[in-house]
């Protein structure tokens, strides 16, 4: 049977935002996947989960038609129906729930199960023109956006990728760059071999870990007392730049203020980091303008993960880092694509005072009364019931029977089986769409090169064909991909010069117009006045939720190695690469208090729930931390629950995000 070589762009939240090669049969089945050799980032590889994304894609599970309920809500009973009275059912529940209840009592709730801007943002479009509640997308890169931001102001900027093979300093902090940003990793090796030396701060001893020259596996949120106490040492000795501090920060004094409460032997004990490191730290950084921080969200998913943000991204400004070739920081390139967004999400059909949930706090959402209650919840391009905070609130919500729920998705996830109808969606390789990246400066375009398999349909399809129904006769909903994606690109900035929907089509991938000297915050911040904020400072938050004689370890939730989040959580080879089941590290001495071996099932009990999981015992974790490695879906679980059982549905300090790096809990063996 022949093949073909097709190109398309990988639609995972991912900073890496890949140029994927598919090879395909004559019959439309997708046989493998690799990266783009001439990609400049992608550089001809796929990460471990893309690679099996062929599994994916021929999976024998895939939803292929539209579904309605048969059985309670959550037993995943379903018959099928035509796509016909499946819009027909839709749209005439929509009409009479908000002829009773009103259009706030509809919500939709969606995230980033693809990042292609089309599938993802479009059907904000349906919503904003029937006037329905306004979901905060707060779950995953809020926080570390607001703390971003509140230091350089809007649309986030980084040292380009490709810079960072002129670093002599790379800092990775919160980050697992081999599982969470591995297109990076070829730089990291080039800059080394040039010079680079490698430090990486995480209290989860793992790949990145081992790949550095040094490893630093700080106390969980201990992040914004050693950045503080690493500025303040910097100020002490004058290793500032204080021309580049002069013309672009406002004013330092609280910021002095900030670190001279955090004296690098202070710091050194809090963080559990021995003072000579940080001294050493303090040294490299004074004698190295050229010194490159990689930052990772999920330092920020606590009580200080704003402050903690604002702490560390400070440290390149301070040593004026950002005017040096390789010099800088990097959290996200995400604000420098100035598309014309105006009408693509429905901005303009935005109705007044509309009712804002924050994602986080779903749970609560769903349990309203009176006026407020939901009647109708959309959910697509995402899995609430495994990775919403707090599950057991979201499934008691999800489980109303007055709630008229409506599921787009590829396979029947947790949150599936709690739909009134569900409805077969398409895959990235079987819609076109537009993507730009948050880890580098390309944008890209993706053809349809499969066909879609039985009846499933793109989201855009689906929302349009409801608002056929519904009556809403807006231009918007009625305008293809193409039509969207020629308008998203017909933007006068400068970085867009030269960048057409007909040239991005032909050539697929296309690096923004950045001046060749670009550097992102070498002429100041965003803000009017162009000041980095070092005042009002950040600051060391003292967490509320600590670790007690009742719930000892704190529990943090990095990607793993081979499961990620629920999108490829069916996989079963990457499950079984993963061990079978859901598991957490715990470090020996943890275990032994509480007779755990290595391999064990065990519960773990938060204030807000409690699960079963598989101990690993390892020096990975550091003592007094328990990581749990992945979201897995809550059904493949031994106790069927998700990790988010033992979450809450509190806010960050910034941004209101989510803390789920920040519940504490205890281990205890199973009773026989």
């Amino acid at each position: 049977m022949n093949s073909r070589v097709l190109p398309s762009v990988c639609p995972l939240d991912c900073p890496d935002t890949c140029a994927v090669q598919i090879t395909v049969d004559d019959d439309g089945r997708m046989l493998k996947l690799d990266g783009d050799r001439q990609h400049p980032i992608t550089r001809g590889f796929a990460c471990v989960k893309m690679a099996r994304y062929p599994q994916r894609q021929e999976h024998a599970e895939r939803l292929t038609v539209p579904l309605r309920r048969v059985g309670p809500k959550g037993s995943g009973q379903f018959e099928e129906i035509s796509w016909d009275a499946a819009l027909t059912i839709v749209a005439d529940r929509v009409q009479q729930n908000v002829a009773q209840y009103g259009e706030q009592s509809v919500l939709p709730y969606s995230y980033a199960g693809t990042m292609g801007l089309i599938e993802r943002d479009h059907p904000l479009a349906f919503f904003r023109a029937l006037g329905a509640s306004e979901l905060d997308w707060t779950i995953c890169a809020a926080t570390g956006g607001a703390g971003w931001e509140a230091n350089y102001g809007p649309d986030k900027l980084s040292t380009p990728p490709e810079d960072v093979l002129h670093s002599r300093l790379i800092i990775l902090w919160g980050i697992n760059v081999l599982r969470s940003n591995s297109h990076l990793v070829p730089i990291l090796k080039e800059a080394r071999k040039a010079g680079a030396y490698i430090l990486h701060i995480d209290p989860y001893r793992n790949e990145t870990s081992r790949f550095a020259d040094e490893h630093w596996q700080v106390a969980v949120g201990s992040d914004a007392a050693l950045a503080l106490a690493i500025g303040g040492e910097l100020l002490r000795r004058g290793l500032e730049d204080r021309d580049y501090l002069a013309a672009h920060a406002n004013d330092m004094e609280d910021y002095r203020d900030a670190c001279s409460e955090w004296p690098l032997e202070r710091a050194a004990v809090f963080g559990g980091v021995p003072v000579e490191r940080l001294n050493l730290l303090v040294e490299k950084l004074g004698q190295t303008r050229e010194t490159f921080i990689k930052v990772g969200y999920g330092m920020t998913r606590n009580e200080g993960g704003g402050n903690a943000m604002r702490a560390v991204t400070l440290l390149p400004a301070l040593l004026g880092s950002w005017k040096h070739l390789g010099g800088g920081a990097a959290l996200s390139t995400s604000g420098a694509f100035p598309l014309n967004k105006s009408r693509y999400a429905g901005a303009h059909l935005l109705k007044p005072n509309r009712r804002l949930v924050n994602q986080n706090q779903f749970g609560q959402a769903l349990a309203l009364e009176g006026s407020d209650r939901l009647s109708t919840l959309f959910v697509f391009n995402s899995n609430p019931a495994a990775v919403a905070p707090d599950s057991a609130a979201v499934r008691r919500g999800l489980a109303r029977e007055d709630l008229f729920t409506v599921v787009l998705e590829h396979f029947q996830t947790d949150t599936a089986d709690y739909a009134d109808v569900l409805l077969p969606a398409t895959t990235f390789v079987e819609h076109p769409d537009l993507y730009t990246a948050y880890g580098h400066y390309y944008l890209q375009w993706a053809e349809a090169i499969i066909p879609p398999r039985g009846q499933s349909r793109p989201n855009s399809w689906i929302f349009h064909r409801l608002a056929e129904r519904l009556g809403l006769e807006h231009e918007v909903l009625k305008m293809s991909t193409e039509q969207l994606a020629q308008e998203l690109l017909s933007s006068d900035h400068p970085f867009m010069q030269g960048i057409t929907f007909e040239r991005l089509r032909r050539e697929r991938s296309i690096r923004l117009n950045l001046p060749d000297d670009f550097r992102a915050y070498a002429n100041g911040s965003h803000f009017a006045d162009r000041k980095i904020r070092f005042s009002p400072s950040p600051r060391q938050i003292e967490f509320e939720e600590q670790p007690s004689s009742e719930f000892p370890l704190r529990l943090i939730s990095p990607p793993g190695a081979f499961v990620l989040n629920t999108s490829m959580g069916n996989i079963e080879e990457l499950l079984r690469a993963a061990g079978g089941e859901p598991t957490v590290l715990v470090h020996p001495d943890d275990a032994s208090v509480v007779g755990i071996d290595d391999g064990q099932r065990a519960r773990i009990v938060s204030a807000t729930g409690s699960i079963i999981r598989k101990v690993i015992v390892t020096s990975d974790a550091r003592q007094g931390v328990m990581i749990a490695v992945g979201q897995w879906w809550p059904k493949l679980a031994p106790d069927k629950r998700s990790l988010n059982d033992l979450t809450s549905q509190r806010l960050t300090d910034l941004g209101g995000g989510s803390l789920f790096g920040n519940a504490v809990v205890r281990l205890e063996p199973l009773v026989a």
